[in-house]
């Protein structure tokens, strides 16, 4: 599991949200999400993809008599079962290992074919770093046809009492920024994808420190605080 091919990256975030990674594998990506942005970026993407699905199912009492046949499946090895340093069960045991990583990376490939959003909807994420130390302050992600999430990835700093924090998007091409709306450090802000100019790649998106209320010129007139552009899924 290469966590810096961002092929591999996206089918490992697909597998731990959907709880089919071994548990090496799971603890790996554990360890490294807090200081990997690409992979938390990864792993929310796929929970917006996925976890919504579950609310799709009601709820199911499984029936009675299935509970007899996994407490079978389940019951301590006879006592004649070969030994684990038995040659067959070594073979039996290899076996089922390739069986369930097959299972897994089959969920997974199900996941990227059968999930991903159809054609005429396209999904952008985009990392906005503060230009002068690279630290991935927020997550954009925005879908044609539906939204502009925007989503922190640490508690904000507070601001100046007589400022505004700002959220600006310039499409390729544009002849100026539009702004998005003022923004709450530290909060989630969800807008109907319509209220900006367009969205596609390398799109910019930055969020600026404003006069209280917001930029009076309907421009950015403060500085930089968060910038990136964005990035087809």
């Amino acid at each position: 599991m290469n966590l810096q091919d961002p092929d591999e990256r996206s089918v490992a975030a697909a597998e731990y949200v959907l709880g089919t990674l071994d548990a090496a594998a799971r603890t790996e990506v554990e360890r490294r999400l807090p200081d990997d942005a690409a992979l938390r970026a990864d792993v929310y993407a796929w929970q917006d993809r996925l976890l919504p699905l579950a609310a799709r199912v009601p709820a199911a009492e499984p029936p009675a008599a299935l509970w007899p046949g996994i407490a079978a499946r389940v019951a301590p090895i006879a006592r004649h079962a070969p030994a684990a340093n038995d040659a067959v069960w070594r073979s039996r045991a290899r076996w089922r290992t390739a069986a369930l990583l097959s299972m897994a990376a089959s969920i997974a490939l199900a996941a990227v074919l059968v999930l991903r959003p159809p054609e005429t909807q396209v999904r952008y994420i985009t990392l906005l770093q503060a230009p002068d130390t690279q630290r991935t302050g927020w997550i954009v992600e925005a879908t044609t046809g539906e939204r502009i999430l925007l989503v922190p990835v640490a508690p904000g700093a507070a601001l100046p009492p007589d400022r505004s924090l700002q959220f600006w998007t310039k499409p390729e091409g544009a002849a100026r920024p539009t702004s998005l709306g003022l923004v709450q450090p530290g909060a989630r802000l969800e807008l109907p994808v319509d209220r900006a100019p367009g969205l596609g790649e390398q799109q910019l998106f930055e969020l600026t420190l404003e006069p209280q209320g917001g930029s009076p010129t309907g421009l950015p007139t403060g500085p930089i605080l968060f910038v990136g552009r964005s990035v087809r899924l």
